[in-house]
């Protein structure tokens, strides 16, 4: 089998066919993994278990 050659490349325009429709699906694919994950960080990363924590000292004197 003949590996490709840098020579031998086109640019994506001038491709045709399965080649095509090959750099399209890992596009859409790719797509789809990052909606999927935006989703799921966005349902599963919520905090609802934090701390509340009351803090008397508003602001501290500076000494000279």
């Amino acid at each position: 089998m003949n590996e490709p050659e840098l020579e031998d490349i086109g640019d994506y325009s001038t491709l045709k066919g399965s080649k095509k429709k090959g750099v399209w699906i890992v596009i859409v694919v790719g797509l789809l993994i990052g909606a999927v994950y935006v989703v799921l960080s966005s349902k599963y990363s919520k905090v609802d278990d934090s701390i509340k924590i009351h803090d008397p000292i508003q602001k501290v004197k500076l000494a000279n």
